[in-house]
This record gives C-alpha cells, sequence and structure tokens, in this order.
C-alpha cells in the first residue's frame, strides 16, 4: 500500500469568509471527523500531519510582493466594509471574496499546507499527500478571485520547478483552472489539464479547447469544456479520452491534481450531474496515473456531498475499501446513511444523446489541436 499523509489540524477550519458565504470551513471539519471515525487515519500507511503557515517568500514564488502586502494589511482591518472597499483594487468586496478578519494566516495556512505536502513527496516520506483545504485554483499573482486569495497549487507548482521537476496538474472543479493555467501559460515544464463545465456556461468564462498555451508552453494548455448536465458515463469517457495519453507522453515527475467536487448533481453553483460513483472512478484512474500525487481539494457547496467524496478520495490513495454505512457518530451529528450515492439524475434520452453528441465533439477538438492518437 502506498504511504498516505493527510494534512490537516483544526486551524484549517477555524476561519472562513462569513456564515453566508458558500466555501464554508465545516466542509473541512466534516472531512476529518468522518475519516477518523471510520479508521481511516489510525491505518498503519497513513500519517496525519498539521500544515503550517507558508513564508511570505514563499508566497513570493508566485504572488507579487504587493498583493500579499495588501492581504496581510486588510485582514487586519477592524472595520470589514471599511476593508472590502480599500480591497477592490485586489479583487475583494462584498460576494465572492468578502475580507475577513484572519484571512491573512486562514489563506496562508492552505498554502503552507500544499508546500509541506509537495517537500514530504519529494523527500520521500510518502507517495501521495491529501492538502484537502486547498485547491483555491482561480487565485491570480496579485488579485483575488472566485473565492481564491492564494494560488496553493500555483505556489507549490513553483517550489516542484525549483526542484527541477516536471509537474502535470489536472483539475477536475466544475470550474476552469484559470489561475493556474495563467501561471504556467508559457513553460513546457508544467502540464495544466482542466476538464470543467463550458465557460459560456459559467464562471470564470475561460477554459476553451483554443487556450493551448504560448511561447514555450504552446500546447502544454489543455481545456476540456463539457456541457451541462453531463452525466458519470460521458465525463468519464471524455477523461479516459484525454487524460492518460497526455500524462504518458508528459512523463511527469509528480502529478498534482486539483479534485473539485462542485461536478456532483446536488451541487448549488453549478450544472453537471456526477454522482460519488463516477467521482471514485476518477479518483482511481488518477491514483493509477500518479506515482507521487499531491491532491490538493477544490470546490464543492453542498455540505452533505463533500466530506464523502473526499473521504472516498483519501480511502484510495491509502488503500482502504471504506464501508458504505456512514459511521453511527457522524450521521446522529450531521443525518445521511451512506457514503456512495444511492441515486441517479436520469435525463430523457433524447436530452442524453444531444449531450453526448456534444461531449464527442468537444473530445475530437482536443485530440486534434493537442495531436491525440
Amino acid at each position: 500500500m502506498r504511504e498516505a499523509i493527510f494534512l490537516s489540524s483544526a486551524e484549517v477550519w477555524r476561519r472562513g469568509h462569513g456564515l453566508n458565504h458558500p466555501l464554508k470551513p465545516e466542509r473541512l471539519q466534516r472531512t476529518h471527523e468522518l475519516l477518523a471515525e471510520y479508521g481511516a487515519l489510525l491505518l498503519p500507511n497513513v500519517r496525519v500531519v498539521p500544515p503550517r503557515l507558508a513564508s511570505e517568500p514563499e508566497l513570493a514564488l508566485f504572488h507579487e510582493v504587493e498583493y500579499i502586502a495588501a492581504v496581510r494589511a486588510l485582514s487586519q482591518e477592524k472595520a470589514t466594509l471599511a476593508g472590502n472597499r480599500a480591497g477592490g483594487r485586489y479583487g475583494f468586496g462584498p460576494g465572492d471574496n468578502p475580507v475577513f478578519p484572519g484571512m491573512y494566516d486562514s489563506e496562508r495556512l492552505k498554502v503552507g499546507s500544499a508546500l509541506q505536502g509537495a517537500e514530504l513527496l519529494v523527500d520521500g516520506a510518502a507517495d501521495v499527500v491529501f492538502s484537502y483545504s486547498g485547491g483555491l485554483h482561480h487565485g491570480g499573482s496579485n488579485r483575488a478571485s472566485g473565492f481564491c486569495v492564494f494560488n496553493d497549487a500555483a505556489v507549490a507548482i513553483h517550489w516542484l520547478l525549483a526542484q527541477e521537476l516536471r509537474v502535470a496538474y489536472v483539475d477536475i472543479d466544475v470550474h476552469h483552472g484559470d489561475g493556474v493555467q495563467k501561471a504556467f501559460y508559457n513553460s513546457d515544464q508544467v502540464l495544466t489539464i482542466s476538464l470543467h463545465q463550458d465557460g459560456q456556461t459559467l464562471f470564470p468564462g475561460t477554459g476553451f479547447v483554443s487556450e493551448l498555451g504560448a511561447a514555450a508552453g504552446a500546447g502544454y494548455s489543455v481545456n476540456v469544456p463539457l456541457p451541462p448536465l453531463i452525466n458519470d458515463e460521458s465525463y468519464l469517457w471524455a477523461f479516459e479520452q484525454i487524460v492518460p495519453p497526455l500524462l504518458s507522453r508528459f512523463a511527469a515527475d509528480i502529478v498534482v491534481t486539483q479534485l473539485g467536487v462542485d461536478t456532483h448533481f446536488l451541487d448549488p453553483l453549478a450544472n453537471l450531474q456526477l454522482t460519488t460513483v463516477g467521482h471514485v472512478a476518477l479518483f482511481r484512474i488518477l491514483a493509477d496515473l500518479a506515482p507521487r500525487w499531491l491532491a490538493l481539494g477544490g470546490g464543492g457547496y453542498d455540505i452533505s456531498v463533500v466530506p464523502r467524496s473526499w473521504s472516498l478520495a483519501f480511502g484510495i490513495m491509502a488503500g482502504v475499501e471504506l464501508p458504505d454505512e456512514l459511521p453511527i457518530a457522524y450521521r446522529s451529528r450531521y443525518g445521511g446513511a451512506y457514503l456512495r450515492d444511492q441515486e441517479t439524475i436520469r435525463l430523457e434520452p433524447a436530452m442524453s444523446r444531444q449531450i453526448r453528441g456534444r461531449v464527442e465533439s468537444v473530445v475530437e477538438k482536443v485530440r486534434q489541436v493537442h495531436h491525440i492518437a
């Protein structure tokens, strides 16, 4: 079995964007509790490691120094409204990216977690690390975006590049991984692959097949924009057509993945129709493709889904099959009965055929532009 590390502590869910914000720290707490109650964190090949804070020089591997200083100053604002007004030039304000007390430490802890995971993999302390508090793939070098203040994936990948390693980044969040793509758009040392709901129908409005990379990075940015209402079967077909051949050809030293589970049919912020069955199939494929695997969290806004999907993901990382019946203590606190979905969404046959045709058209375009046989 693989040596697996789960990067977690109560600090990762102590602060958040606010009570009414979709990105609820409670998703992290529930995931930790569910894995603990299954006994998955006590397996002989598993270690739980508390994440550390990223330093300012580490943040500056990707983020501009002025932006780092602004985040630090804004998080100390006593008046949130004043902080939001002052932070407008950096993407902060009411809505997606509010300023909140302790924001600087809260968000650099997520970056430190990803960096710690990268270090543990490079040092040979683990084969797979799950930094589930991160996956903040929209963050820009000088701007917050889409709930993301600092981009833990971009910082960790920059650190891995400094170790002279080639990195493949695979993003299965329902939203395009625009911040990570932009960070490495001109590099041939990082292959970025993002499967997501079509940007014509969902934030951030990017991630089209034509976004291929530039200069030395031409051909190293891969986007698979998928139509709304796609189900497990069609999504998995598209994934297998594109991701395994590209990863095989690129031969990365380390694979970094963003495991957003907002592709689920219950997610309130998007329109795909995946189930936990589909998620598990994706996690299994990624496990086979990634000899050294840094897994990051990401999106997921139905609080009943995220802990179940990410527990299933870590079970695969650790090589353990978790029982389908939820632990009694977890059920008594949060409800629910089963780890795996017992229901799916079924579309009319004509609609299913139409969606499958659109998926096949997108895949064919990707195969052509990226020369996938």
